[in-house]
């Protein structure tokens, strides 16, 4: 009768490609496209928004009146730089840059918070980027397969 020789058993490395991380991980790398296309449509619509006073329209026969009413040339501005460092982010987060991730939140946090001030002026697309800038904040808060030391 022969007998095998048992293993030495060890600690067990941790799973880095598990199912939760590989759906995390392939979040992530949504993520950085959503940031690159919106921070494009962002310096879009702050182009529009500078380039044309009339292009969005407040109006106050919907909403009344609004807290956050703006100049619309102040929020071309304001989706003109948010949309460039949400482009910039999303660019250093599919280049796998360690800094994109924890500025990637911050800066999906201020986009989110600039859609909910946006919202009077194009409720569709403000309603859309809320939603996006919360998958992010998701994906890169529970993607920690590169970054666990």
């Amino acid at each position: 009768m022969s007998q095998a020789a048992p293993h030495a058993a060890g600690p067990k490395p941790p799973r880095a490609h598990g199912p939760d991380n590989v759906w995390a991980a392939s979040g992530t790398l949504l993520a950085g496209v959503l940031m690159l296309v919106s921070g494009v449509l962002g310096v879009l619509e702050g182009i529009a928004g500078i380039a044309k006073n009339e292009v969005y329209l407040l109006s106050n026969e919907l909403t009344g009146t609004y807290v956050y009413e703006f100049d619309t040339t102040a929020w071309g501005w304001i989706h003109l730089i948010l949309g460039v460092i949400v482009a910039v982010t999303g660019l250093g987060l599919l280049k796998g840059a360690g800094w994109a991730r924890t500025l990637g939140i911050v800066v999906a946090g201020l986009y989110v918070i600039a859609h909910f001030m946006w919202l009077p002026y194009q409720p569709v697309w403000a309603t859309v980027g809320i939603a996006l800038g919360i998958f992010v904040i998701w994906s890169l808060c529970t993607d920690r397969t590169r970054y666990i030391p």
